[in-house]
């Protein structure tokens, strides 16, 4: 192993270890971490990424595709960006949610219409909610079926709208 594979390096693409033991770059999370985090916030099976690898470009930023490559690689992009680790808290991204999170059965949080049209607002708003503070599934009942919005952040009573500026949309 060369000495540049044991850093993180915001031009390539790294595969996650699978445990602790296997880790080479301090702080990077595993496969296992990640899988036991979806599991324990959100109640995700793990084998539900059965078939995904993980991997990190930069610091922190996760990416989750759908088959193999080989360690390292220095591509622009490679699946889609799942999770931001190196944080207080781990982030789940929106298109994360909205692939994975209609398989939640912890923190998820169904909204009304006016609610979820104030959330895809990209706003904030009061919500009485008697779970865990930190990220949440947003959904909403659609044609029958609850569907994944995205991810909140909740906390003091507040659900805040983690919704990308490029990606709010006004449908009130």
């Amino acid at each position: 192993m060369t000495d540049d594979q044991l850093e993180n390096r915001s031009d390539r693409f790294d595969r996650l270890p699978a445990t602790a033991e296997q880790r080479r770059v301090p702080e990077r999370a595993t496969r296992a971490d990640v899988l036991a985090w979806w599991d324990e916030r959100f109640g995700v099976d793990p084998a539900t990424f059965e078939g995904y690898t993980f991997w990190e470009r930069g610091a922190g930023k996760v990416w989750a595709f759908a088959g193999e490559a080989d360690s390292p690689v220095a591509i622009e992009g490679l699946g889609m960006v799942f999770l931001r680790t190196r944080r207080e808290h781990w982030k789940p991204t929106l298109e994360a949610v909205q692939r994975f999170g209609g398989r939640a059965s912890r923190n998820v949080v169904e909204l009304s219409r006016p609610e979820a049209a104030t959330f895809l607002a990209g706003e904030d708003q009061t919500l009485d909610w008697d779970g865990d503070w930190g990220y949440l599934v947003v959904t909403h009942e659609l044609a029958g079926e609850s569907e994944p919005l995205g991810v909140a952040l909740y906390v003091h009573g507040e659900l805040r709208s983690q919704v990308p500026k490029g990606r709010r949309r006004d449908l009130r």
